[in-house]
């Protein structure tokens, strides 16, 4: 069975939520306590996150694989899949693989598309980085990046929880979270195969999956509807989790 390591919260039909790098399931907790007294929420920790061992060579198909077996654990046959950013391309695979568990899809601040090489060199750049230094250069540098300005300048609880749950982080977790974001595949052409519903949420200022890539996205699945969430950049379920859960809420009812 699965290694991996989840919450389960909620009451209710279970989903499941997938978390973004490099943190791990506690980023849902504003969804787990809004939304808990409606529907069951499993938020799985992805290899070498939270409270799961890492998996040295693991990739967005393997951990696909993983959540999988968590299912199969809970006895669920089918089943919602959201995943924010990282996540995102888990759940994408998952769809890809086990599209015979899937009751439906949450994509939040992803992208279909692959890195391109200038991509792949960043993620090898913050891989020594994290080799030499430890992960703190690597989240330090990403949250001017992954938060909006709004949430820097007006939210610090915000900004302070995100930092938190990154620097507790394991080093082989960040390089092990890289390694499969520089390899994990190009999920465009598997786009259009997608055929439950599908959610397609954005950061309106999310600068690091923009909104055109959520609209790319929403163009090529069939049915797909596309909620872009104000006030917020990569991390929209943090940064507006009113919106966030409202979005959520409408699709899972």
């Amino acid at each position: 069975m699965s290694t991996l390591h989840y919450t389960e919260a909620g009451t209710g039909t279970p989903f499941v939520l997938l978390h973004a790098f490099p943190l791990d399931s506690e980023m849902w907790r504003p969804q787990w306590e809004a939304l808990g007294s409606r529907f069951g929420i499993v938020a799985i920790d992805l290899p070498g996150y939270g409270q799961s061992p890492a998996q040295p060579g693991w990739s967005v198909d393997s951990a696909a694989d993983g959540v999988a077996e968590v299912l199969a654990k809970l006895a669920l046959p089918r089943v919602v899949v959201g995943g924010l950013s990282l996540g995102g391309y888990v759940a994408m695979a998952f769809a890809r693989r086990h599209a015979d568990r899937l009751s439906g899809l949450i994509l939040a601040d992803t992208r279909s598309e692959t890195d391109d090489a200038p991509g792949k060199d960043n993620r090898n750049r913050l891989i020594a980085l994290t080799k030499e230094f430890g992960p703190s250069k690597v989240y330090e540098g990403m949250l001017p990046k992954v938060l909006c300005d709004e949430t820097r300048a007006k939210r610090p609880a915000v900004v302070e929880n995100v930092r938190a749950i990154a620097a507790r982080q394991s080093a082989d977790g960040v390089i092990g979270g890289l390694a499969a974001l520089r390899d994990r595949p190009d999920a465009t052409p598997e786009l259009d195969r997608i055929a439950v519903p599908t959610l397609i949420l954005v950061g309106e200022e999310d600068g690091v999956t923009p909104p055109a890539m959520s609209e790319s996205m929403a163009k090529r699945i069939r049915g797909s509807k596309l909620v872009r969430l104000p006030a917020a950049g990569h991390l929209s379920n943090v940064e507006n989790p009113a919106a966030f859960n409202a979005a959520l809420t409408e699709f899972l009812s």
